[in-house]
């Protein structure tokens, strides 16, 4: 399958810093090849909420992709300390969950979620995603 960037895309993702969530090693590994295979390398992982939060507080990031069902703290609870706090308020979350519920979609988006999708994903879909979420970053 080819590339769905294009190469001015690529330049671009290359400079973008994405942090991960997810409890599942599995997920990490997809959504890490995935974003490569779509231009980005600078990809970090976090297994949970909590590690997620020691990472945004040491360093800045574009993009946060989050998973919905996690140990200790959720990816709702995460979504929700990051909209309320100064130094990484206006970094996007894409919530990459199972979770397909209205209820679930409709609870992200009050939370502040710039976008919503449901595993499985294609990369196509991943891809669109990601812009309309760092499309609507603010700040």
């Amino acid at each position: 399958m080819h590339s769905v960037a294009s190469p001015a895309d690529r330049l671009v993702a290359q400079k973008r810093k994405i942090l991960i969530v997810d409890d599942e090693s599995t997920m990490q590994t997809i959504l890490t090849r995935s974003l490569e295979r779509l231009g980005y390398t600078h990809i970090i992982a976090a297994r949970d909420g909590q590690e997620a939060l020691d990472k945004l507080r040491s360093t800045p990031f574009d993009l946060v992709i989050s998973d919905w069902d996690m140990p200790k703290l959720t990816g709702i609870e995460l979504l929700k300390i990051i909209r309320t706090n100064d130094a990484y308020k206006n970094v996007p979350v894409l919530m990459v969950t199972g979770e397909a519920s209205k209820d679930k979609v409709i609870e992200a988006a009050k939370a502040g979620a710039s976008s919503y999708i449901v595993k499985p994903f294609s990369l196509e879909s991943l891809q669109e995603n990601i812009e309309k979420s760092l499309k609507r970053r603010k700040g």
